[in-house]
C-alpha cells in the first residue's frame, strides 16, 4: 500500500543522496518484516489481494483453516474458492461482504470471512479477514439443544401426570375385572384373552411413558468402581437369547486389562442393552456385530460396530431427535437416553455410519470423575477376540 510518506518519497528522490535512499529502503524493508511478524502472530487469518483478484499475502493461520501452503496460493485466484462475491461491487466504497463458510479439509471447521477493499478512493485491491467460529457454533448448538431439552422436560411431565393418572385408574379396573372373571369360572374364559390384550396395551403405554422420562429427566450418576469388561460381560449375557433370535453374531474384542472406572452400573447398563438392541434391529436378516473395547491413560473407548443397512444423511441429522424412528414400533428415544447417560457420565458419543453397510457407535469414557454435563439447562489396541456367536 502506497502511504503519503511514499508519495512524498518519490517527488523528492532526485534531491536525495544514495546513501539516504538505501537508509530509507532498508527502514522500509525492516517495517515489512516486523507488519509481516504481526500478521503471522495473529490467529485470525488474513489474506491479501490485488485488483484481479489475485492473493498476494496470506498468513499461516490461514494456511492452517484451508489446509494449504503459502508458496501455493500466491498468485492464485481467490474466485476460484469463493464463489458468488461481486469483486466490481467490493470497489465500491464502504462496501463489504462477511459469509460464513463449512471446510472439510484438513478438518471440518466453521469459518466467518469478511472482505473489502483495501482503499475506498482507489482500486489498490482486497483484504480478507478470517475466524474460526466452530467453537462458537458448538456453544451455539449445545444452548439450543438445552433450551429445547428444557421445553421437552415440562412438556414430558406435563403429559406424564396427564396419562399416568388414567392408565392409574384403568389398571385398578382391569384388576377388578380380573377378579369377577375368576370369580365367573369357565363363563369367564372367552373374556379373558380381551382383558390380556387391555393389561398388555396398558404396561406397554407405561412403559413408553417411562422411557420418555428417562430420555429427558436429569439423573446424577451414582459413581462407583465398576470392571468394565463384567459389565459388558453380564449385558451380553442378559441379551443373548435376544441377539440369537435376530441371527447376530455377536463378537467381543475387549483389552483383556480393561480397568475398573467410576460408573453407574444401572445407567451403563440401560445405555448398552440400547446400543446392542439398535443393532440387532438393524439387522433384520442377521450380520454381525462387533463390541470393541481399548483405552488410554485418560479414557476408555467403546465401539459398536454392525454390518447392518446403514443411516442416510437424512436420518444422521435426527438422531436425537425424540420420536425419530424409522421403526414402527419404536420410540425413538433409544439414543436419546444413551446420549444422556454417556453425557451425564462426562463423556461422549460418536456416531458413523455408511447406508447399506453398517453403522458404528464410539462412546468415550473418563478414566477419571469429571465434572458432568447435565442437559438440563489416541486409540490403543491390543487383547483377544472372542466369538460368541
Amino acid at each position: 500500500m502506497r502511504s503519503a510518506f511514499i508519495d512524498k518519497l518519490i517527488k523528492r528522490m532526485d534531491r536525495l543522496e544514495p546513501g539516504e535512499i538505501q537508509g530509507i529502503v532498508l527502514e522500509l524493508v525492516r517495517e515489512k518484516k516486523f507488519q509481516e511478524k504481526v500478521f503471522e502472530a495473529l490467529q485470525e487469518g488474513v489474506i491479501l489481494l490485488d485488483t484481479e483478484n489475485k492473493v498476494t499475502y496470506v498468513n499461516r493461520a490461514a494456511c492452517t483453516f484451508f489446509g494449504m501452503e503459502q508458496d501455493q496460493v500466491v498468485g492464485q485466484r481467490l474466485a476460484q474458492g469463493v464463489r458468488g462475491l461481486d469483486w466490481n461491487e467490493l470497489l465500491k466504497p464502504g462496501t463489504v461482504v462477511s459469509r460464513d463458510l463449512e471446510v472439510f479439509y484438513p478438518e471440518n471447521r466453521y469459518l466467518n470471512f469478511y472482505i473489502t477493499s483495501i482503499d475506498d478512493d482507489s482500486p489498490m485491491g482486497f483484504v480478507m479477514l478470517i475466524r474460526d467460529v466452530t467453537e462458537t457454533r458448538k456453544r451455539t448448538e449445545e444452548q439450543l439443544e438445552s433450551e429445547r431439552l428444557n421445553a421437552f422436560t415440562l412438556l414430558a411431565a406435563g403429559v406424564a401426570h396427564e396419562l399416568g393418572n388414567p392408565l392409574n385408574s384403568l389398571t385398578i379396573h382391569l384388576q377388578l375385572l380380573e377378579r369377577r372373571l375368576k370369580k365367573m369360572g369357565a363363563k369367564g374364559e372367552s373374556l379373558r384373552e380381551h382383558l390380556d390384550v387391555a393389561t398388555g396395551e396398558i404396561k406397554r403405554l407405561d412403559f413408553i411413558i417411562g422411557q420418555f422420562l428417562a430420555a429427558i429427566r436429569p439423573s446424577k450418576p451414582q459413581l462407583q468402581r465398576v470392571q468394565l469388561r463384567e459389565l459388558l460381560d453380564e449385558c451380553v449375557r442378559f441379551l443373548q437369547p435376544e441377539i440369537e433370535a435376530c441371527k447376530v453374531k455377536l463378537k467381543l474384542d475387549l483389552r483383556s486389562d480393561l480397568p475398573a472406572m467410576p460408573l453407574d452400573a444401572g445407567q451403563m447398563k440401560q445405555a448398552v442393552y440400547n446400543l446392542i438392541r439398535n443393532a440387532c434391529q438393524a439387522m433384520p436378516n442377521g450380520g454381525t456385530l462387533t463390541i470393541n473395547g481399548t483405552f488410554t491413560d485418560f479414557e476408555v473407548r467403546l465401539s459398536f460396530e454392525d454390518t447392518g443397512k446403514g443411516i442416510n444423511a437424512e436420518q444422521m441429522g435426527k438422531l436425537f431427535q425424540p420420536f425419530s424412528t424409522t421403526r414402527t414400533t419404536g420410540t425413538g428415544l433409544g439414543l436419546l437416553i444413551v446420549r444422556r447417560i454417556i453425557r451425564e457420565h462426562g463423556g461422549e458419543i460418536d456416531i458413523e455410519s455408511r447406508e447399506g453397510l453398517g453403522t458404528r457407535v464410539s462412546l468415550w469414557l473418563p478414566l477419571v470423575e469429571k465434572s458432568v454435563r447435565m442437559l438440563e439447562a489416541g486409540r490403543d489396541t491390543g487383547g483377544k477376540s472372542r466369538d460368541l456367536g
